[in-house]
């Protein structure tokens, strides 16, 4: 399910879209994670970003 640019509405920033390119790349940038690591989250956790930033935390302060 791809985003829908036209709706910029709260549930639309809540969520990562594993299947967008540019989401997954930002959202790897702002942890400082290498993609598949983001990519691997996604999949693990869902798309929550609240979630998702939540465990990249966490990943973070494991290494």
């Amino acid at each position: 399910m791809s985003d829908d640019k036209s709706k910029r509405g709260g549930q639309v920033r809540a969520r990562v879209s594993g299947e967008e390119t540019y989401e997954v790349d930002y959202f790897a940038r702002k942890h400082g994670l290498h993609r598949a690591q983001a990519e691997d989250l996604i999949q693990r956790f869902g798309n929550s970003r609240e979630v998702l930033d939540r465990e990249a935390k966490k990943l973070k302060t494991e290494a």
